[in-house]
């Protein structure tokens, strides 16, 4: 029985404190900081772990700039704060980059002022980065000669963070932690809603979307952390709450690299809004859009594709345009943004804060988590905590429960990775060794590929060619990541998705044999679901 199977059949048949309906990056960190905490903890997606809004970022890990124009002071000092703890704890995943942002002769604002606004923001950073500079017309195209400075007054010079590899891959690794502290979580399980029993438990009715198998899930506390669906599963479990989520659709495209350089290209586009150019491995993520939505299942339009495009092309000096032809991949999601209900669904979704709300309803032993940011996650498993002691749950004192191994368990594997010849392997999309990639993506729990590398060298080549992904991560990825399809593969545990055309992945030798090693005998049938 694999570990997806396990949990399944744990899930029907044990008892739990907490059950956390949805694996997003909320969901994901209350799982971990609960089971830290040594709640036995129990959590399911209807989708894959970080299967909707959570894999749809700008894989950034920012303050929030843009919310100084509205005065959230307060928020974007509380994102900056958490920034640099992901900074601290994180830092071979989260990583300082530099932003170059170029602002146009006819911009509302002064370059003065926009400069200014950059040192407050490194000041509510409590100056955590590099500090903010302002660079003349000739210095912006000394430092980037691919920016159309022709309509150009001056460019801002700042910093700020972002996540090395993807958004799903960050979210996953919350649940790997979760799971390692006892939480038993599945993905494809979805709720159809929850009663509570006279005894004053929770039963969520649930199927395993695999097999068809209906059950029971039981537990005394029940968090709702479905993000764009919280509202739905809500009235699902007869909960009501006084604030709900409205939806705005973000679009990002993949194209091929536009910039040597390894720095976010920032523009304030045609609506006004910032605008970026993403630097992803060998490939730059351009957007976004911010387009209100009422229905979470969301698609690229043209008319989004043509804005980002006529957007990027209108602000950099290309040898020849992009155009649709040359998107690689897109990103579609929708930020669900946390509302008060008394102020009904005609809010501008362009002005509504990013923060998170936590919503307990107390007598019923329910949590609904509205709205929230990969750059606040540590503080919501920290509300969600205080939120459950609240509800009567036993939790045990507990100091940092996230972060990186310690410099000792860092230290010891890359001395062995060394004695490997790892350091000497190095990714094509990256430029980075092959131990930094390892520790980065699975930190303690590489060593099991260490020890498969030292039996098999062979272990250590690439599976799939310019994907950066080895043999010996397959092996691994079938054991402990529950990997159900190959978009789980393709897309969330890996980025490979993003960075290769479809047909290239399709033509890939290699796709089939990290098949049969993730699938066994539903090789080619996942192969032909995935592509067709």
């Amino acid at each position: 029985m694999d570990l997806r199977d396990s949990n399944v059949s744990r899930l029907a048949t044990e008892e739990f404190d907490v059950l956390i309906i949805g694996g997003g990056i909320n969901g994901a960190v209350s799982a971990a900081a609960l089971a830290a905490r040594g709640a036995r903890v129990a959590l399911i997606d209807a989708r894959d772990f970080a299967g909707f809004t959570s894999q749809q970022s700008s894989n950034l890990v920012w303050g929030g700039i843009k919310y100084m124009e509205g005065y959230e002071f307060g928020l974007v000092a509380g994102l900056c704060k958490s920034r640099n703890e992901l900074l601290d704890s994180f830092p071979s995943t989260v990583k300082e980059i530099r932003f170059l942002m170029t602002l146009n002769r006819q911009f509302r604002f002064h370059p003065w002022v926009i400069l200014a606004s950059t040192w407050l923001y490194w000041l509510l950073g409590r100056g955590r980065t590099r500090t903010p500079r302002l660079l003349s017309v000739e210095q912006i195209k000394q430092s980037e000669p691919l920016i159309d400075t022709v309509a150009s007054s001056a460019g801002i010079e700042y910093s700020d963070a972002f996540l090395h590899d993807n958004d799903a891959r960050f979210v996953f690794n919350f649940v790997r932690s979760a799971m390692d502290k006892g939480c038993v979580a599945a993905n494809y399980v979805e709720s159809s809603g929850a009663v509570r029993n006279a005894g004053g438990d929770w039963k969520t009715e649930v199927m395993d979307k695999e097999s068809g198998r209906r059950f029971t899930i039981r537990s005394k506390i029940l968090i709702n952390a479905a993000g764009a669906y919280v509202d739905q599963h809500n009235k699902l479990s007869g909960i009501e709450t006084e604030n709900h989520h409205l939806l705005s659709k973000g679009i990002h495209l993949i194209v091929p690299q536009l910039s040597d350089k390894h720095r976010v290209l920032a523009f304030f586009a045609s609506d006004e809004r910032l605008f970026f150019a993403i630097p992803m491995a060998n490939r730059t993520c351009i957007g976004t859009t911010d387009t209100r939505v009422d229905d979470p299942l969301t698609a690229v339009t043209d008319e989004d594709r043509d804005f980002v495009l006529s957007n990027i092309n209108a602000r950099l000096d290309l040898p020849t345009p992009l155009r649709r032809e040359d998107v690689i991949a897109e990103r579609c999601g929708v930020r669900p943004l946390a509302a008060p209900k008394s102020r009904g669904g005609s809010m501008d979704v362009h002005h509504l804060s990013r923060k998170h709300v936590i919503e307990v309803t107390a007598p019923r032993k329910h949590i609904s988590i509205f709205g929230g940011k990969l750059t606040d996650c540590l503080n919501v498993g920290e509300e969600i905590c205080a939120q459950a002691a609240r509800l009567g749950l036993d939790l045990q004192a507990v100091g940092k429960w996230y972060g990186e191994p310690g410099a000792d368990a860092r230290a010891a594997f890359f001395n062995r990775a060394h004695r490997l010849g790892l350091d000497e392997i190095v990714a094509s999309d990256t430029h980075e060794a092959l131990s930094e990639r390892l520790w980065r993506r699975y930190a303690a729990n590489a060593d099991a590929m260490l020890d498969a590398i030292e039996q098999d060298a062979s272990l250590a080549e690439p599976l799939i060619a310019q994907a950066g992904i080895r043999r010996c991560e397959i092996e691994y990825l079938a054991q402990h990541e529950m990997i159900v399809k190959l978009e789980d593969y393709l897309r969330r545990r890996s980025k490979i998705e993003l960075l290769l055309p479809r047909e290239t992945l399709r033509q890939s030798p290699g796709l089939l044999q990290a098949c049969k090693i993730l699938f066994g005998d539903k090789a080619q049938q996942r192969i032909d679901e995935y592509f067709d």
